[in-house]
Parts: C-alpha cells; structure tokens; sequence
C-alpha cells in the first residue's frame, strides 16, 4: 500500500515505522525538518517538508495515488488534521483518516457530516485512552480486556504471582483440569521478558507471565481463581494530572462513584477544573510526585490511583509510591514505549499507551474490509483481531486442526448468533461468524488471506 501519514510527531513516528515494516510505501510530511530527519534515521520513508493543509505539498507527497491518509499532527493542530485529509481525499486518496482533539465531532449526526465531507475515520487518541481506564476500573483483576459481541465472548490479560495455582502447569494440564469442571479456556499468548510465546501443550506458565486468555464470560469467575485473583469493587479514586485524559476519566467515573479527586500543579488548570467537572470531583493543587503530598490527601482510603500527567516517568513512580502506600490498583499512561514492560516489572498494574490504542485504530484500514476491530494489548507486541467470515472465504474450508494457519497466529474463538464458542481443534468456522484472532505482527497479513 501506498501511504501518506501528515505529522511526524510521536504518533505519526510511531505509525510510519510499524507501518513501513509491512512492506508498505510510507511517505511522511512535517512542517519540522528536524522531526524528518530523526524519523528517517529509524525508519525507511519518503520524507516532505511543508504544511500537510497545503495543496502543493500534498501533490509532492502523491496523495493522489495513495492507499491511505492519515493525519496525525499533535492534537492542538485539529483543524490542520481535518483540512488536509478532506483535501487528500478529494484528490485521489482512497481513505483518510484525522486526529481531533474535540468529542463533539464523535457524535453521530457529526460524524456522519464528515463521512460526507471524504473523512473515514475520526479518532481522538485522549477520549479512546480514558475510556480503557474506565473500562480497566471496571474490571480489576486483569492488566488489560477486550470484549466481543458485548462481553458474551472475553480476551483478558493476567499476571502470574505467587497465588496463582498456574505456575509450573503445562497448558494440556490447564486444559485438562478446566475441562473437568465443566469449562473452556483458550490461552492464545504469553508475555514472558520482552518475548511473546504463542503457546503449544507442553508450555509451562511461569511465576510473573503476562497470561492472554479467551473466555466466555460465564468462566471468567472460575478462571480468576486459578489465576489467583479477585475483583476488587472500585469506589473512590484518585487521578495525577488534569490531562484531557484525567478529566474525561474523572467525568466519566463521577456518575457511578462519590468520591474522585484530582492532583494538578498548574493552579490555573485547577481552577479551570474545578468550574468544569462536577461537585463529586474534588481539585487539589499540589505536586502529586511528593509522596507526603499524596499522604496528606489521604492516599491510603482510595481504592485506585490513576497517573496520566505528561511524563511517564512521572507516572510511573507516582503508581509505584501509591502501590507501596496501600492503593489496590494502579494504572498508568506511559507513552514511552520502552517503559512499558519497566512499569509493569515495577509493579504498575495496567499501562495505558495513546501510540498503541491509534495504532490500532489506524492499522484495521490496511487490512481486508472483513476486519472489524483491532487492538493492541498491553504487554505484548501482537495485536488482537476481530474478523466476519466471508462465506467460501479459506478459513471456512475444513476444521481448525488441518487448517495451515500462520504458526504466529491462534484462534481464540468465535461468536456464531447468539452463542459463543471456544475455539478447539475440531472447531469449524462458518460464513458470518465473527472470530477473535491473537497474532504477532509478521503473522497478520497472512492471517488476512484466511479471511478473504
């Protein structure tokens, strides 16, 4: 596919080097040439000066031909985003997609109008991030979760501890003592160090793995328990940083729970804050990485700690102060994708990543039509997908067993109708049927074939 991607700031970098690594022709524009010049040292792309919302520069970097638009300039330049690819679809691009940093253009009658106007795909990395904290607080046993056809169907992330009766269990040995009682389980990777395991019978778990697991939602009960966890029932939090994203997750959560309090350093956000945001929602101003400052708030009576300032180090530390104070769950935005799995070995219980949540969003238009969700877990460099069977498309040809699917590939399992279905052996997949794919990244376009 042919590519254009209109900002290279940390999104659109991170874009263009997954990207380009898929045999894709990745043609880049910036106003910054210092930005083009550190992209092109890690990344194989065509590089164009200028502003993406001039007609010329668009014509240098051959939109006209392109597969896919994306513009992904920093959030305060929305309007740029949204100019250049109206204007890159009305000159020959045959999707384009914009960053907005406003959640009134997601509404439906307005997303509609810009549909109208050549615009695929809105999305507002800010607004995507704190629905999957809301969604994380909802559900504190797992570092990460992913739901299909409304929960019937569920992809959880587990970390293995010193509880969990898995350590030292192969998979068949899983399998077999799940059976007994009555339930299927799918383990479709393990996050082990900075490797991804896709599982065969004779694995063996591991004391600190990151355990990807598809169940129905009636066997999510049983399986925390050989995870070795429990719910725990959220009902006051605290949240570092008056971010977009810490408001949004502060409005959001203050219509289920009494008791939220966001720390701020700028005072002026705080006051703005205050006006804004209902009367449950507590503002302090103080500096939220002072752990005295955090006792003094009376860190120890809530129940979760949200970090979402600017700094991932920041976040970081600050979720690790609050574990070491007493709080239950701690979720943290690190936006350094290095960090990551440094945050987690110290004891972060999610990480929220705005690069990979666009990622995601983003990469579904460089796969078939037949895609209908994708995300990227936590933890892990492979990606979940969301197919709808085409009828005599090759994944309905024979059962699962004498299927040649890609060895970096496994299916977890599939929502036919009303029911849902762990995905076994001798599991025969039919027309229309949406199945949940775990696959690493040189898996997936081969996966995309299958599907066709």
């Amino acid at each position: 596919m042919k590519i254009v991607i209109a900002g290279a700031g940390e999104v659109g970098s991170h874009l263009a080097k997954m990207l380009s690594g898929e045999a894709n022709e990745i043609t880049v524009i910036d106003e910054r040439q210092e930005r083009l010049d550190a992209l092109s040292t890690t990344c194989d792309a065509i590089t164009v000066e200028g502003n993406p919302s001039a007609i010329k520069v668009l014509h240098d970097a051959g939109v006209e031909n392109a597969d896919l638009f994306i513009a992904v300039n920093p959030s305060e330049s929305q309007d740029v985003n949204i100019v250049s690819a109206m204007l890159a679809k009305k000159m020959g691009s045959k999707k384009a997609t914009a960053r907005i940093n406003n959640e009134e253009y997601l509404s439906y009658e307005n997303k509609y109008m810009f549909t109208e106007m050549g615009i695929d795909l809105m999305f507002y990395p800010e607004k995507i991030a704190a629905n999957e904290i809301v969604d994380l607080l909802k559900r504190t046993a797992a570092t990460d979760s992913m739901d299909f056809a409304r929960g019937k169907l569920q992809v959880a992330v587990f970390k293995l501890e010193d509880e969990s009766s898995l350590i030292g269990m192969n998979m068949a040995e899983f399998s077999a003592v799940a059976a007994e009682e009555g339930h299927n389980f799918r383990v479709v990777a393990i996050a082990r160090g900075n490797e991804t395991i896709i599982p065969k019978f004779d694995t063996k778990f591991k004391y600190h793995d990151l355990v990807f697991i598809v169940s129905k939602r009636e066997g999510m009960p049983l399986l925390m328990k050989y995870i070795g966890k429990r719910d725990i029932e959220v009902k006051n939090v605290m949240i570092l940083g008056g971010s977009p994203i810490g408001e949004m997750v502060a409005r959001q959560m203050s219509k289920q729970l009494d008791n939220i309090k966001i720390i701020e350093m700028n005072k002026a956000k705080c006051v703005e804050l205050s006006a804004k945001l209902p009367d449950n929602v507590t503002v302090v101003n103080g500096d939220g990485r002072n752990s005295d400052m955090l006792i003094e708030e009376s860190i120890k009576e809530f129940d979760a700690f949200v970090a979402v300032t600017n700094s991932s180090e920041t976040n970081i530390l600050a979720c690790v102060a609050a574990k070491r104070l007493g709080v239950a769950r701690t979720i943290a935005e690190v936006e350094n994708l290095e960090y990551i799995r440094l945050a987690e070995s110290m004891g972060v219980d999610a990480v929220i990543n705005k690069k990979l949540i666009t990622a995601g969003r983003i990469y579904k238009f460089t796969l078939s039509n037949k895609v209908r969700f994708i995300k990227y877990m936590s933890g892990t460099n492979a990606e979940v997908l969301e197919y709808i069977v085409a009828p005599d498309s090759a994944i309905t040809k024979c059962q699962l067993k004498d299927m040649k699917f890609p060895q970096n590939a496994i299916i977890g399992g599939l929502i036919r109708g009303n029911d849902s279905m762990i995905a076994v052996g001798n599991t025969q997949i039919e027309a229309y049927d949406r199945v949940a794919v775990f696959a690493l990244p040189e898996a997936v376009k081969a996966v995309d074939k299958f599907f066709k």
